[in-house]
């Protein structure tokens, strides 16, 4: 063989050493599909094989912060953050407290987890559901593409495991798993979804699954997801702490919760990740300094750690700035105004829930009260039924209109004080 021969024949074996095996260079849906097969291994066993080489990485761009101005006057504006758009709340009175793009419609990625999780609370609260459940891993949950609890089909798993799977690992198998239980198919309990979001008034929000994989019309805003978020926390205290756990294992394998903040700030304890590549790196944050919750949420962000450093700037500017003020306490006594036709003659109505406003640091001195009751209250009254209002005011403006409620039901009176009270309705 001559010279040049043997050069091209040794050029040829170090060209084909030099290129990656296709299964090492698989895409990372396709590794997720082979490592759901594959029961009772370790996560290592589940990852697929390294490339023989390393592509070299590309620089990366520098990271565009967004600004927004300031939504309260007197207030510097918020710091420029990573994120397409984001919100932040006082979680007690719903309170806008910085915002930017918080109305246009983004996809929500796994944040679509919260309406999944929610619903699933109203079932156990409602005892439809109950956490020793035990639930049949479909084909289709099983086959559940992206972030998955490793869930094998054919076989059983807990509510208890479905939920913790969704929330902590954010399991798409797990999530669908939990939706076909409770709403018969995934595409049912859709039809749930969308739902609850037109009872909870979440205009710019629709839904097309329940893992929140993109789809075409599957979007959601950045105040509607804290809509949800508040409700979430208020009305099921109880289930909130899952959003604080941060790790879990099943099938031996243990998952961290993809919410660093639950590690980096002691104050947060709450509440979801999200991530597609064409949503981004999404979080929902919510924390508790002293007696003031605030929520937060970041959309759009271009890096799980910049979705972080997002919240966290938000989370410190509305400490810094804002603080919180008590106005009146579930069932204190606001008014005692007269119902006409009831053996009492008068009763005292109350807010059903705590009545705490946030204002800039600072300003606590200018809120002022005012308690109004319907002018002619009539004998019987439901405990349930608004018969007056509390607004709150920051320096003349409005901020907070809370109803007012009976403290206990009131009844008809007897019939000489009806025939009374009638009469003295003539001359109102």
């Amino acid at each position: 063989m001559s010279i040049r021969a043997v050069l091209i024949t040794c050029l040829l074996t170090t060209v084909s050493l030099m290129v990656p095996h296709a299964d090492a260079a698989q895409k990372p849906a396709a590794r997720h599909a082979t490592a759901a097969k594959q029961s009772g291994k370790s996560a290592a066993a589940h990852a697929a094989p390294k490339a023989t080489t390393k592509p070299k990485a590309a620089a990366k761009a520098p990271v565009q912060l967004s600004s927004a101005p300031s939504v309260v006057p007197g207030v510097p504006a918020p710091p420029p953050v990573d994120a397409r758009g984001f919100l932040l709340i006082d979680a007690g009175s719903g309170q806008t407290l910085a915002a930017l793009n918080a109305d246009e419609r983004m996809e929500p990625a796994s944040i679509t987890k919260l309406m999944t999780a929610y619903i699933a609370f109203q079932a156990l609260r409602d005892g439809k559901l109950k956490l020793t459940d035990e639930v049949t891993i479909s084909e289709h949950a099983w086959k559940a593409e992206g972030s998955r609890t490793f869930l094998q089909v054919g076989t059983t798993a807990s509510v208890d495991v479905l939920l913790k799977g969704m929330i902590v690992q954010s399991g798409n198998d797990a999530t669908i798993a939990l939706a076909e239980r409770i709403g018969g198919s995934e595409p049912g309990f859709v039809a749930m979804m969308n739902a609850q979001a037109e009872r909870l008034g979440l205009k710019g929000t629709h839904y097309e699954n329940a893992d929140g994989l993109p789809a075409p019309t599957h979007y959601s805003t950045a105040r509607d997801i804290a809509t949800l978020a508040r409700t979430i926390i208020r009305e099921f205290p109880d289930r909130y702490p899952l959003y604080s756990i941060k790790e879990f294992t099943w099938n031996n394998i243990k998952q961290p919760n993809r919410n660093g903040l639950l590690v980096r700030d002691s104050s947060v304890d709450g509440m979801k990740t999200g991530h597609t590549d064409s949503a981004g790196y999404c979080l929902v944050t919510s924390a508790k300094r002293e007696n003031t919750r605030l929520i937060s949420v970041v959309l759009g962000s271009s890096g799980e750690r910049t979705r972080e450093d997002a919240s966290a700037a938000l989370l410190n500017y509305g400490y810094t700035h804002f603080e919180s003020v008590s106005i009146r306490k579930a069932g204190e006594m606001v008014l005692k105004p007269r119902v006409y036709k009831s053996a009492e003659g008068y009763v005292a109505i109350n807010p059903s829930a705590d009545v705490q406003i946030t204002v800039p640091r600072g300003q606590a001195g200018s809120i002022t009260t005012t308690a109004t009751s319907q002018p002619k209250l009539i004998a019987p009254l439901a405990a349930n039924a608004p018969v007056g209002e509390l607004q709150v005011s920051l320096a003349g403006n409005v901020v907070e209109r809370v109803p007012l409620y009976p403290s206990a039901a009131v009844a008809t009176g007897n019939l000489w004080i009806r025939i009374r009270d009638t009469v003295a309705l003539w001359f109102k």
